[in-house]
């Protein structure tokens, strides 16, 4: 069966509205004068937590997928609402913060995770109270570059006005030596394409950096940051909850492609090819059946991708590539779900693949790459435990503290019957 190839980069640069362009020099950043800046006056936060601000609605976001590429590889970021907020002390003000989880994964492998603080300014602004970075390198925390919170290391930092016009200057993060952002908002009531068709009202905005370089950026309604563009680097809005999401159950032809393709990473894993061929063809023709209708454009492309992968693997009856082109193709699945099912939902199934993941990587052999897995598990524990009954939550954390130490002792044999046994928890879990 013939799968048709679509460009992920094709794409994202059909939604580049002539946003991105090279930075100056790093010297003597060339900053706006200070008349055009709307971010001086003192805010004041009578409902912090209330955020309407359409451009920026981080309160009703509970989930926004971007995809890209960064430096020639794929890339992913992942943002979620958490249910905890976090009280900060600034400028005589005691304000209560939503808190928002930002993962971020380069080829499929997590690069960096940050906790973001936000608040809504009586006057409809949005002011960012800093975050905690966390940015990995072969699998552990690298470093903690990035990282402020307003009132302990500077100032609360207004990320999107209450009604943006053109010209107007702001900066989303101002502690130079530290971390400093510069917006320039550049045009505004525009027309995007977005996952479910055009969306009206989009800002586009130059952004000038620390390090002197600039970066292009959209900004649109029931979406928040849609596309972003530096050099050869492109990410996009691919989808967004609740503003994308579907009222009707999940379409019968994806249950029969999520299914086929948990049966291809068992039949990989055993090398049963016959079983592995047969369970193909369904997945094939329920994605041809599916696809039909009106999808996202940047979903479908990632979908496609992750296909053309599984069907090469199957056919050379390579175990590992198969493992993890089902994988991939399961969590292309998810990103279709998510607009059936709650976030939350979608993470515990995420968490299960992840520990399928363990096991895949572990009978690889490479301890970097396992405990990058462990940490992906980890944060995605932080977005399910709220939800899970006080028992669940208590199994899951201490199967997860087994193979965190499995894992950080590289012993990768005990590693992957850790993950095994996470799986059986969470099949019993997810019924």
């Amino acid at each position: 069966m013939k799968i048709r190839s679509v460009g992920l980069s094709a794409i994202l640069l059909s939604l580049l509205v002539a946003c991105a362009r090279p930075g100056p020099a790093p010297i003597d950043l060339p900053t706006a004068p200070e008349g055009q800046r709307v971010d001086l006056a003192a805010p004041t936060f009578s409902h912090p937590t209330e955020v309407t601000n359409p451009l920026f609605p981080i309160a009703e976001l509970q989930r926004v997928i971007l995809l890209g590429t960064m430096d020639g590889l794929p890339f992913r970021t992942e943002t979620t609402l958490l249910p905890e907020t976090k009280t900060i002390e600034w400028n005589g003000q005691t304000v209560e913060t939503l808190a928002s989880q930002y993962a971020a994964f380069l080829d499929g492998r997590i690069h960096e995770v940050a906790l973001d603080w936000y608040a809504q300014a009586d006057d409809g602004s949005v002011w960012y109270f800093g975050e905690d970075v966390y940015n990995y390198e072969n699998g552990v925390v690298a470093d903690t570059d990035g990282t402020w919170q307003a009132g302990r290391d500077g100032p609360a930092a207004m990320i999107m006005p209450g009604s943006p016009q053109v010209g107007d200057v702001y900066r989303p993060e101002n502690i130079p030596g530290m971390v400093f952002e510069e917006v320039t908002v550049e045009s505004v009531g525009r027309t995007v394409h977005g996952p479910r068709g055009p969306v009206d009202g989009a800002i586009v905005v130059q952004e000038l950096h620390m390090d002197g370089s600039t970066e292009g950026k959209i900004f649109a309604p029931g979406y928040g940051e849609f596309l972003t563009g530096s050099g050869g680097d492109l990410e996009a809005a691919a989808l967004a909850v609740p503003i994308d999401a579907r009222s009707e159950p999940v379409p019968a032809d994806l249950e029969s492609l999520s299914s086929a393709t948990r049966q291809i990473m068992e039949a990989a894993r055993s090398e049963d090819w016959s079983a592995a061929s047969a369970s193909l063809e369904t997945v094939l023709a329920a994605w041809d059946s599916y696809r039909t209708g009106n999808q996202p454009r940047i979903l479908e492309a990632q979908m496609t991708s992750a296909l053309v992968k599984l069907v090469a693997a199957v056919d050379a009856r390579q175990p590992a590539e198969a493992g993890q082109a089902a994988i991939n193709v399961a969590r292309a699945s998810l990103d279709f779900e998510l607009r059936h099912w709650p976030p939350v939902e979608i993470d515990l199934a995420h968490f299960a693949l992840w520990a399928a993941q363990v096991l895949l990587d572990a009978g690889e052999g490479d301890p970097a790459v396992v405990a990058g897995d462990v940490a992906t598990l980890e944060w995605t524990r932080d977005r399910i435990a709220h939800s899970l009954a006080p028992a669940d939550a208590e199994q899951i954390e201490a199967l997860l503290a087994n193979l965190r130490s499995t894992a950080d002792n590289e012993d990768l044999t005990t590693a992957a019957e850790a993950a095994v046994q996470l799986q059986h928890r969470l099949t019993a879990l997810m019924g």
